[in-house]
């Protein structure tokens, strides 16, 4: 007895079938692609759709979708993130749940890995080496081939230290003396990484230092600076600013957020990339000191 398969619905649109799906007009399609409002990808020069992330899209928009109602981010500690977030958060009040939590870089994209948070905040090393770092720790995971990576800002990194410790900027190896107590970070931090680096020019590891704390956030390294537990830790100029401490710096790296792209298209992630392109973002990034948001909310990598 012969047996009948029914047609299985296309995993991409185009242009055209989109508008269809959506009983929308061709022009009005390309216009949503312009403003970024529609997920999309573009294959050999023509725009197409997947069409199990427009539905996603379309929940996403209905009033009340299960899809709007929770943003948690994790990763990278950051005062400027920590501050968007909180007065995002404020805003949105109980129509959704937005919160941060700093976990470091590595046990972020852990979570994000297992679904356990919708994005993850990086940073892996100077700017300049960003644009395939941040790529290839993101590829260690198997889900990868799903997230996309927004560049939120650019910061100054460097060393958080006691008032009387700026003597040493110009010869940071004096801050490698056993007299001196370290905050160091916990493995898997970007800052730790950035402390292993910075110690590797001199043939140092961090063994060798007088480690007197382990902090699991950069604030937290900051805080037992400005709470007299220890006299350097790697941090961000703003980290330092917020606490009352002073900064030797050492460079600038890039701060990217690394999400699934059905969250991109979130009205929730597009509202908080909103949020960062604000002049009320640029204030608050000025009274902190120390970041570039020039880029912010550029998508860096993952359109393909």
């Amino acid at each position: 007895m012969p047996t009948t398969t029914s047609q299985q619905p296309d995993v991409f649109m185009s242009v055209k079938q989109v508008a269809e799906y959506l009983h929308l007009n061709e022009k009005k399609i390309y216009s949503l692609v312009s403003d970024g409002k529609i997920p999309a990808t573009k294959i050999t020069g023509k725009w197409m759709f997947p069409r199990e992330l427009v539905d996603h899209w379309m929940l996403d928009s209905a009033h009340g979708g299960l899809l709007t109602d929770r943003l948690i981010i994790a990763g990278s500690d950051d005062p400027l993130i920590y501050r968007l977030v909180l007065n995002f958060a404020h805003e949105t009040g109980s129509h959704a749940l937005i919160s941060y939590t700093p976990t470091g870089t590595r046990l972020g994209l852990e979570l994000l890995q297992a679904n356990r948070v919708d994005a993850c905040g990086i940073h892996w090393g100077p700017n300049s080496e960003s644009h395939t770092r941040h790529p290839a720790l993101l590829r260690q995971h198997h889900e990868h081939h799903k997230w996309v990576l927004i560049r939120a800002f650019r910061r100054e990194q460097g060393l958080v230290v006691r008032s009387d410790l700026t003597c040493y900027r110009n010869d940071i190896s004096q801050l490698f003396d056993s007299r001196f107590r370290w905050s160091l970070r916990q493995s898997g931090a970007g800052s730790q990484r950035f402390l292993l680096e910075m110690l590797s020019r001199y043939n140092m590891n961090s063994d060798q230092l007088n480690a007197s704390v382990t902090s699991l956030s950069e604030r937290e390294a900051a805080s037992s600076i400005a709470m007299g537990l220890a006299d350097v830790a790697p941090g961000t100029r703003a980290t330092a600013e917020e606490y009352g401490a002073c900064f030797i710096p050492v460079g600038w790296e890039a701060f990217d957020l690394a999400l699934p792209r059905g969250i991109w298209f979130r009205r929730l992630f597009q509202n908080l990339v909103g949020c960062l392109q604000s002049q009320h973002c640029r204030t608050i990034a000025d009274s902190l000191t120390g970041y570039d948001l020039s880029e912010a909310g550029k998508l860096v990598w993952g359109d393909e």
